[in-house]
């Protein structure tokens, strides 16, 4: 069937918002994290500000999809829980394991999250459980198994660096340290690799244009970040593996 106008617009804005996402960030990283600085108004907790701005994307989403015609066929519950899988973890078990002490997220960067969370969940859900068609037959399509495959071993790859981030430091410790171990002997930052990797498979696994924005998009957003991530460890340790790309081993 054709799709609402409206709806097509709302995706077509995710894609174009990936070319000046990517270039604004080329020039500028987002201020949190190591690069938080002033000058971006009122600031929340690290932990705080995760929750807040990554939860929308776990709930509305849900709000959204179960508010469709097909939330009950095994096919879109399948691709629900391969979302909630992902955002579970990012809005409320990654931001428990924050060290304490962690630099503040301005607020400004949080909106703008919660923002695109609304969109993105707005259309992803919208297409898996009202305008999409996902036959029961759809959970043994290749398409379908491959890009779920993709998908988790980009969630694995996610998770992990990240446990291999927190393990740096011991308690109290502020320090930076050269990560090593898992995929960061081969390239700055496997757990953005990991989430474009988790993308590029639901797009597959849903078979959906929405799901190409969202893809689109969060290499835009990522990649800058790892680009800029790799320059800073290189500047700052002297032993820094020469060999270690950024993003993609042995390419980028």
């Amino acid at each position: 069937m054709a799709l609402p106008t409206s709806y097509l617009i709302l995706v077509l804005v995710e894609l174009a918002l990936a070319v000046p996402t990517f270039f604004s960030l080329l020039l500028v990283p987002a201020p949190y994290g190591r690069y938080a600085r002033g000058g971006w108004g009122p600031s929340l907790p690290a932990r705080v500000g995760w929750v807040v701005m990554e939860s929308p994307a776990a709930i509305f989403f849900a709000i959204v999809y179960f508010s469709g015609a097909h939330r009950a066929e095994p096919a879109p519950l399948a691709l629900f829980c391969l979302w909630q899988l992902h955002y579970v973890y990012r809005a409320f078990v990654f931001p428990l394991q924050i060290r304490e002490g962690a630099r503040r997220m301005p607020v400004a960067v949080a909106l703008l999250a919660i923002a695109f969370n609304l969109l993105n969940g707005f259309i992803n859900a919208r297409w898996i459980s009202e305008l999409g068609t996902y036959p029961t037959r759809w959970l043994v399509d290749p398409r379908f198994l491959l890009g779920a495959a993709v998908f988790l071993g980009g969630f694995a790859l996610n998770v992990l660096s990240d446990r291999i981030l927190r393990r740096l430091r011991a308690p109290g410790e502020t320090a930076y340290r050269i990560p090593r171990g898992g995929a960061f002997e081969w390239v700055s930052c496997p757990n953005y690799l990991g989430e474009i990797v988790e993308w590029s498979g639901w797009a597959l696994a849903s078979w959906s244009l929405a799901g190409v924005a969202f893809a689109v998009y969060t290499a835009a957003n990522l990649a800058p970040r790892a680009f800029a991530h790799h320059a800073w460890y290189r500047k700052q340790f002297t032993d820094y593996p020469p060999q270690r790309r950024a993003l993609i081993p042995f390419l980028l």
